[in-house]
C-alpha cells in the first residue's frame, strides 16, 4: 500500500523535503511507517527527539493501522474523530492569512440572548528571551497543518462547552505566513449569557489548550538569522516509544 507523508516546522527543515510517498505491506501500523522513516531518513532523528503524528488529521499512536491513501502527519510539538469541520463551525474555528481583527471575531459570537463576551488577543512581542538573553524580534513566521488545526480548534469548542454549559458560543482566529510585531497571532472570543456564566474561564482554557494540541508552529526571525520554537512535551499525544 502507498501512505503519504508530511512533515512540518522543524522536520521539514531537517528533512529537506515536505511530502513524500512511501510503500508499506499490508497491515502496517503507524509504528511500522515510523520504523521505516528511523531507517531511512536520519536527518529527522525520529528515535531521540520529540514529535507527534496524525493520521488523516486525526492524532494516532503506533498500533494505529494504516491503509492505501493514507495521509500521515509528522510533526514537533506544537507552539498547539469526524469528517472535517462543520460548515456552521467553519466560521468560528480559522486560520487566516489576512490580518486579524477584533471587531470581526466579535461579530461572529454575538448573540441576542447574551450579554457578555471575552475576547483573547495574542500579540506579536519585539523580543524573545533566549538562552543567550533578550533577542529582537523583526517578524514571526506562522506554519499549520491547516486542515487538522481548523479541526483540533473546533475540538477545543467542544471541550469548553461540555466544561461551561452556559458558554453559547466559541471562536478561535489563528493567522498563518508572515506576521510583524505588535499585530495579533491569534484571537479568542467566548459568549455566555452572562459574566458568572464561565466566559473568563473558558478563554483561559482556549488559549492554553490551543498551545498544547493545535498543530501550529512559529519562527522566530531576527536580523541574523530564525528558528522554530517547539512548546513543551505532551506525552498523551506521543507514539509509543520506538521498538
Amino acid at each position: 500500500m502507498n501512505v503519504s507523508v508530511r512533515l512540518f516546522a522543524t522536520l521539514r527543515q531537517q528533512a529537506g523535503w515536505k511530502e513524500h510517498s512511501f510503500n508499506l505491506d499490508d497491515g502496517a501500523t503507524l509504528r511500522d511507517l515510523i520504523n521505516l522513516l528511523d531507517a531511512t531518513q536520519p536527518d529527522l532523528a525520529l528515535s531521540t527527539r520529540t514529535y507527534y503524528a496524525a493520521v488523516n488529521e486525526e492524532y494516532a499512536k503506533g498500533d494505529w493501522p494504516l491503509h492505501d491513501g493514507d495521509t500521515v502527519g509528522i510533526f514537533p510539538p506544537v507552539s498547539g474523530g469526524s469528517q472535517g469541520v462543520p460548515e456552521e463551525t467553519a466560521k468560528l474555528f480559522a486560520l487566516v492569512e489576512t490580518p486579524l481583527s477584533l471587531d470581526d471575531i466579535v461579530a461572529r459570537v454575538t448573540r441576542p440572548d447574551c450579554g457578555a463576551i471575552t475576547t483573547f488577543a495574542g500579540m506579536v512581542r519585539g523580543e524573545t528571551a533566549t538562552d543567550s538573553g533578550v533577542r529582537g524580534t523583526d517578524f514571526l513566521e506562522y506554519e499549520a497543518y491547516a486542515a487538522m488545526a481548523e479541526r483540533t480548534m473546533a475540538q477545543i469548542g467542544d471541550e469548553i462547552r461540555q466544561r461551561w454549559p452556559r458558554v453559547q458560543l466559541v471562536s478561535i482566529l489563528h493567522r498563518t505566513g508572515r506576521i510583524e510585531v505588535g499585530e495579533p497571532s491569534v484571537l479568542i472570543a467566548v459568549t455566555t449569557p452572562h459574566r458568572g456564566d464561565g466566559c473568563f474561564e473558558a478563554c483561559q482554557y482556549a488559549i492554553e489548550r490551543l498551545k498544547a494540541i493545535v498543530p501550529i508552529w512559529k519562527q522566530e526571525n531576527w536580523s541574523d538569522g530564525q528558528v522554530w520554537v517547539e512548546g513543551p512535551r505532551h506525552p498523551e499525544l506521543e507514539l509509543d516509544p520506538p521498538s
